[in-house]
């Protein structure tokens, strides 16, 4: 199967790194986000319940959430994601999911939202998930500045 083509992404910056996660059954990770850069996911193994909020200013979907199934079994795996959008996801199974980004990672541009404020509102099909330290810590939305205005293609 073909995960990637940089057709698929003509208005967007070219990937320059590509990253694996592993997560067993339950856990979620997120909701996370970056001001400076993209997220093109491609789940390989596995099913995921992926949430998504807008944090960009100015953005005709400014405030707005979404979620969305990835399963590689049934071959609608990919997703891109621009900076600005938070980001989550819960491996309802096994998974292993490859992220592709835009920029190389250096731990200055991660950031956080507290995957289960109301003020989000996504409805995550668990309660309970397994969350790390961090992303339990994370902030109401409320508390997070806006990611930066909103560029047309970026």
């Amino acid at each position: 199967m073909e995960i990637f083509r940089r057709e698929w992404l003509p208005d967007s910056s070219e990937m320059v790194q590509a990253n694996l996660s592993v997560s067993r059954a339950g856990v979620l990770r997120g909701l996370h986000f970056h001001r400076r850069q993209a997220d093109y996911w491609c789940v390989l193994t596995g099913d995921a319940f992926v949430g998504l909020y807008d944090l960009r200013s100015g953005s005709p979907s400014q405030g707005v959430k979404a979620e969305v199934r990835l399963s590689a079994e049934l071959g609608r795996s990919s997703l891109y994601i621009p900076k600005g959008v938070a980001h989550g996801f819960l491996a309802e199974t096994d998974l292993m999911l490859a992220y592709f980004v835009d920029r190389p990672f250096d731990g200055s541009d991660e950031f956080g939202v507290a995957w289960n404020d109301p003020d989000v509102g996504i409805g995550w099909p668990v309660a309970e998930p397994v969350l790390s330290d961090r992303d339990r810590g994370n902030p109401p939305v409320a508390d997070v500045a806006e990611a930066p205005e909103y560029e047309a293609g970026a």
